[in-house]
């Protein structure tokens, strides 16, 4: 098994974003959470005297499953502040208790094992697990993701977005003939593609969501401007070898591209829409496969109920508000026109779905706290180092894989196993005996202390600016490590 020659981040460093997680963010969304079963016990009670003396039994079981999560998590909060030891994950029927608690008794004997004491990656993953658990042992709240909520209303928001991109993957449709007489005219494309998964947000999609008719016309122009504005802000950037091993898949059959998924909503909206680009507008992906979590992880990820609700929440025609809401969803404005786009093109989703050229990596009505080969070593405390060793039938699927991205800064961090690598680290040696096992391509803008692959002078320069570069999110990294040859 592959050990780093450097420490884990962990909390010991007070001007760390490590520190500042334990210290203020956890706090705050196990907060949320607590708020979250309140409100929906709260609503359960109102409903009360209109249920019957049968269903009125149910419902205050439910409601007393709710207090009980409640106190649960309200007891970890307690235990975090006080640098308490963290508590073996009940056997509660679902997978990886096992690994997580011997991974903790480990811990124990290095005395690493309180909330101050426990490297970061394994305590973040430990929390989310834990939290399961308090779900898992009720009768009725087994099935219940206590951030979709949030995850929903997120999207709601991006419905300006949402619709702009729609349009301009019409305008795609209609200058098809210009994009492929050119590969070049594809390359600035995926490179807008390759950006809007990068950052994530609506804020930075400019040219993709104004991508005109008379623009397409003059993608080298565009194209090179919009790069130009950003290419300061992404500290290693290999979208041109990305590419160029992309166009080398040109006319080999069963082309697949792997995405390994973050955030829902909006997040996964984009995510969508590359892979639409690569398979419908280009010529060398013939295939694309999602892996999401199967747990509610990290607040935002993308579980299986998730994705099999993105296409049926984007087509129904009252999930994006006509007005704006107290939430803060703005009205979506959309006119007609845009709506048909977007129309089309999920229909265009879904009908890739049937037909198995978009698939999940799991059966896509796996319900929360199913256990699968292929999908179970998202959600263990592991580094990916380790993928060939701890998740075997993962690793061979992802062998066959024509390309697989890793999105986000979690997935980043799993690569590289939070460690405290120089950031001058070669990607390839960061992430160990992963490298050349399947292309890898890392999509990640810095929002947590391990960085690698940036020259030490740009490195020492951020750092003597005092800028929190490592994780304000105003950085990224767009990594790529080819197949061993």
């Amino acid at each position: 098994m592959f050990q780093a020659p450097y420490p884990p981040w962990d909390f010991t460093d007070r001007n760390s974003f490590a520190f500042e997680t334990v210290l203020r963010r956890w706090p705050v969304i196990l907060t949320g959470i607590i708020d979250n079963i309140y409100c929906r016990n709260h609503d359960l009670g109102v409903s009360l005297p209109s249920k019957s003396e049968e269903e009125k039994a149910t419902v205050e079981v439910i409601i007393e499953e709710g207090k009980k999560i409640i106190s649960k998590i309200g007891e970890v909060k307690y235990d975090m502040a006080r640098d308490r030891v963290l508590q073996p994950i009940p056997e509660d029927g679902e997978a990886l208790t096992d690994v997580y608690n011997k991974e903790l008794e480990k811990l124990a004997e290095k005395r690493q094992n309180t909330w101050l004491t426990v490297p970061w990656l394994y305590s973040e993953c430990y929390l989310y697990r834990l939290i399961r658990s308090f779900f898992v042992q009720t009768k009725h709240w087994k099935d219940y993701d206590p951030f979709l909520a949030q995850k929903e209303a997120t999207f709601q928001k991006s419905s300006k977005a949402i619709y702009q991109l729609a349009t301009t993957m019409h305008e795609l449709e209609g200058d098809k003939h210009t994009l492929a007489s050119n590969p070049d005219n594809l390359k600035v494309i995926f490179k807008e593609m390759i950006q809007m998964c990068l950052w994530g947000n609506a804020t930075d999609l400019s040219m993709l969501t104004h991508l005109s008719h008379d623009d397409i016309q003059h993608l080298q122009t565009v194209g090179r401007d919009a790069q130009a504005a950003r290419a300061e802000y992404i500290l290693k950037d290999d979208q041109e070898k990305v590419w160029q091993h992309l166009t080398s898949l040109a006319g080999k059959e069963d082309t697949r591209v792997d995405f390994v998924l973050d955030n829902a909503g909006f997040e996964l909206f984009t995510d969508f829409v590359f892979a639409d680009f690569l398979v419908t507008y280009t010529p060398y992906v013939s295939k694309v496969v999602f892996h999401p979590k199967l747990i509610p992880w990290f607040v935002s990820d993308v579980t299986p109920p998730d994705f099999k609700s993105a296409t049926k929440s984007l087509l129904s025609p009252t999930f994006f508000p006509q007005e704006d809401t107290p939430e803060g969803a703005p009205a979506s404005g959309a006119s007609e026109e845009s709506r048909q786009h977007l129309y089309e093109m999920v229909k265009r989703w879904e009908s890739y779905i049937g037909s198995g050229v978009f698939s999940l990596s799991v059966p896509i009505d796996s319900p929360l706290g199913s256990s699968d080969a292929k999908a179970n070593f998202w959600t263990s405390p592991y580094p990916y180092w380790n993928m060939k060793e701890l998740g075997s039938e993962l690793h061979k699927s992802l062998e066959d894989s024509s390309l697989v991205i890793f999105k986000g800064d979690l997935n980043f961090r799993k690569l590289t196993g939070d460690v405290q690598w120089p950031a001058s680290t070669p990607f390839e040696d960061a992430i160990g005996p992963i490298a050349g096992s399947f292309p890898i391509l890392s999509l990640r803008t810095n929002k947590a202390d391990v960085i690698v692959g940036v020259d030490q002078e740009v490195a020492d320069k951020l750092d003597k600016s005092g800028e929190k570069w490592r994780y304000n999110g105003k950085y990224a990294v767009v990594l790529f490590q080819p197949r061993a040859a």
